[in-house]
């Protein structure tokens, strides 16, 4: 029962978080990890629950999205779909103990990320007045995070934003749905390619899947009443460096 209780806590403060500012991986990985879940499955698992929240999010982010910089949606999500198809595969030929060991260095790299994610935002955007990045440096940065993405689900709702700012977007709504729905493309197809292999853990999923579903739609709802989102942006980042320790210390 306690079990049930931590991945429904987890699952809707993931979603939650997902929505408003990212990190919710912080917070969903190491709780399938401490019910029991094998690193490498929980990292499948952890991916596969996010989807419902990403789905959620965007459909409440839906009238904010509008096409900016010079790569269209369409090549946009083919270029993530073939990226989330060789992270995640990357993923399932990771040993469990190479995974356990990597997990450490992914949070610190998705907590430092998050933690300077503004003032990159903030530098790209400086660069990018007056125009954009060109097609193919836009295709090379959506692709080198979509591998991320399908690799390890941590820290990908910051470098999508941070991809979008160097692709020439502006609109933070409109990044924030955009992020949603590709986070969504690269957790669905990394998720097909987990379920194939077999290392999705349902019965975790299932549970932490629906809590998610309700925090996205939740969390993307209030994101616009939310006027501090510095301080959640601390508390996320506070939370991604409490697991990373934990996790090097394990």
């Amino acid at each position: 029962m306690a079990d049930l209780l931590l991945l429904c806590l987890a699952g809707l403060a993931a979603g939650l978080l997902n929505a408003v500012a990212g990190g919710g991986t912080f917070l969903s990985l190491p709780a399938l990890i401490y019910v029991g879940v094998p690193p490498v499955s929980a990292n499948a698992t952890a991916t596969l629950t996010a989807l419902p929240g990403y789905l959620s999010s965007a459909w409440a982010f839906r009238h904010d999205m509008q096409a900016e910089g010079r790569l269209g949606l369409r090549p946009i999500v083919a270029i993530a779909a073939t990226g989330s198809v060789v992270g995640a595969l990357l993923l399932i030929v990771t040993p469990g103990d190479t995974f356990l060991w990597i997990v450490p260095w992914l949070l610190l790299l998705a907590t430092m990320l998050f933690a300077a994610g503004p003032h990159l935002l903030a530098v790209l955007r400086k660069r990018g007045v007056g125009g954009a990045a060109g097609p193919v440096i836009s295709a090379i940065a959506i692709l080198a995070v979509s591998v991320y993405g399908g690799y390890f689900n941590g820290g990908l709702g910051i470098m999508l934003l941070a991809a979008f700012g160097l692709l020439g977007y502006v609109n933070l709504h409109g990044m924030n749905g955009l992020k949603n729905v590709l986070s969504a493309v690269l957790s669905l197809i990394s998720a097909l390619t987990f379920i194939t292999a077999g290392l999705i853990a349902w019965e975790q999923a299932a549970v932490m899947a629906a809590s998610a579903a309700v925090g996205g739609y939740i969390g993307a709802r209030q994101s616009r009443r939310i006027t501090r989102t510095d301080l959640l942006r601390h508390f996320v980042t506070a939370v991604g460096a409490i697991m990373t320790l934990l996790f090097f210390l394990r």
